[in-house]
């Protein structure tokens, strides 16, 4: 059952805050920890190996990130009827995201699969890898429409109130994949478990069995999530025209057209950003592909929080309820600091531990733990970010973090990193010093905004006290 979200009660507030993100949290932990799976053993055939995987990760983001988005503009509306208590128009839109998950799966599939040689090229992968790299991308991506209904179903139910379903699927999902990388990326061999011996069946398809592995999990999560959100009490979509309705389709466009170009922008800068490390060699890009791994599960209570924040902003924007936005952002941007200062010390701890989890070079090792303990001191700023993004995607004000994303990562990041390696030949941990910046940049813009009140579409509305 989905949480009460329109309560003003405060310790029932952080209750609801906790139920929504916990979830969530979880679904990324698993998926953290299928990421940390697969690499190691990916990174147990070698540097190469890790390097061919690790070299598409960014585009891999920017389709991800850009699929997300249109999951944005979903999110605001559907948040804000069920805020209103309009059920009928939150089933409505959920028909149209099943359109355009669709419409957008379609697009990206055809896409991704026609452009699989020609991606490890434009990342400067070096060419001794380059076709192992396209045929990895390549597999990845044939069942782009299950992923698209993952992610977008996935954002559809948590505007509902419903983080523990997609959880469940992100469960099953990393189940099925760390299973089957078991079973196809090594060869048959003997294995000992309890004291029993016995022959372990492989395939030994190495990089390319890591591929079918995720491949075959995404559609078990795509087909498991449209089944759940079909057969859901609340929202499910039975009954309704999956024609285009422009009537909801426009106000939902008009929300994660910014967002979309934000994440495309920003995703295409990571493209750029991970393609400069490229050209450094195979030590720089396998030590920045596992510190990128690893750094992702410290970031998990913060964007948790974001899902919540997004979620119970939306509602009480829908409510018109300006106490209840208040009441919110004192609750979650110190829930957040605390949570990211706890993360981020942690990192910074047990760096050279986990990247010797997935690496026996100490040159790899040396540097990827130099960069993430960098990396883990700006956490806390940019957990503040996190939430105030999340509450402003929450009620639909999604130009603002366009520009701040944007300027940051192509004014900052890019430009800095450009610099720094290309020009000046400084290496990795002048790139992670840029990325540095770009996330200090959005810690103060956003704080600015937030101090401001610009976030907030009710502010200048009088609450029930007239204030």
């Amino acid at each position: 059952m989905a949480p009460n979200l329109n309560t003003t009660d405060n310790r029932k507030l952080i209750a609801v805050i906790l139920s929504l993100a916990w979830p969530t949290m979880l679904e990324q932990l698993m998926q953290t920890a299928v990421q940390y799976i697969d690499t190691a053993m990916v990174g147990s055939l070698g540097t190469a190996a890790t390097a061919a995987v690790g070299a598409t990760t960014t585009v891999n983001w920017l389709i991800g990130s850009t699929t997300s988005a249109l999951g944005v503009g979903f999110l605001a509306f559907i948040a804000k009827a069920c805020g209103a208590g309009d059920r009928p128009l939150a089933r409505r839109a959920v028909a149209q995201a099943v359109f355009m998950v669709l419409v957008i799966g379609t697009f990206f599939t055809a896409l991704t699969l026609s452009l699989s040689r020609q991606v490890p090229v434009w990342m400067q992968v070096d060419k001794s890898i380059r076709e192992l790299a396209g045929t990895y991308f390549f597999i990845l991506y044939t069942p782009m429409l299950f992923r698209a209904a993952t992610i977008i179903f996935g954002t559809v139910l948590r505007a509902a109130g419903d983080t523990k379903t997609p959880m469940k699927v992100g469960v099953a999902v990393n189940i099925v994949n760390v299973t089957l990388n078991f079973l196809l990326i090594y060869p048959m061999r003997p294995f000992s478990l309890l004291g029993l011996h016995f022959t372990m069946p492989g395939a030994g398809l190495g990089v390319v069995g890591a591929a079918i592995a995720s491949a075959a999990a995404f559609v078990l999560g795509g087909v498991y999530i449209t089944v759940v959100l079909w057969r859901h009490p609340q929202i499910s979509p039975k009954g309704e025209s999956f024609k285009p309705d422009f009537q909801i389709l426009k106000p939902c466009l008009k929300v994660a057209l910014p967002n979309m170009l934000q994440r495309f922008g920003t995703s295409l800068g990571y493209v750029a950003f991970a393609s400069m490390i490229n050209s450094l060699g195979e030590v720089a890009t396998a030590a920045h592909t596992i510190a990128n791994t690893v750094e992702s599960a410290f970031y998990i209570p913060g964007y948790g929080m974001q899902t919540a924040a997004a979620t119970l902003t939306g509602n009480a924007y829908g409510a018109r309820d300006k106490k209840r936005m208040k009441d919110l952002t004192v609750l979650f941007i110190p829930l957040e600091i605390g949570l990211m200062i706890l993360s981020g010390g942690a990192l910074f701890l047990l760096a050279p531990l986990l990247m010797q989890i997935f690496s026996r070079s100490p040159e790899v090792i040396e540097l990827g733990s130099t960069v993430l303990r960098m990396v883990a001191v700006s956490e806390p700023f940019y957990g503040f970010s996190i939430i105030v993004e999340g509450m402003m995607l929450g009620v639909g004000k999604t130009n603002r973090p366009f520009w701040y994303n944007i300027i940051g990562m192509w004014g900052i990041r890019i430009v800095g990193t450009f610099l720094c390696t290309q020009l000046l030949s400084m290496g990795l941990i002048s790139a992670w010093a840029c990325m540095i910046a770009h996330n200090m940049l959005l810690f103060t813009l956003y704080l600015i905004s937030y101090v401001r009140g610009t976030w907030n579409p009710l502010r200048n509305i009088p609450d029930e006290e007239g204030n």
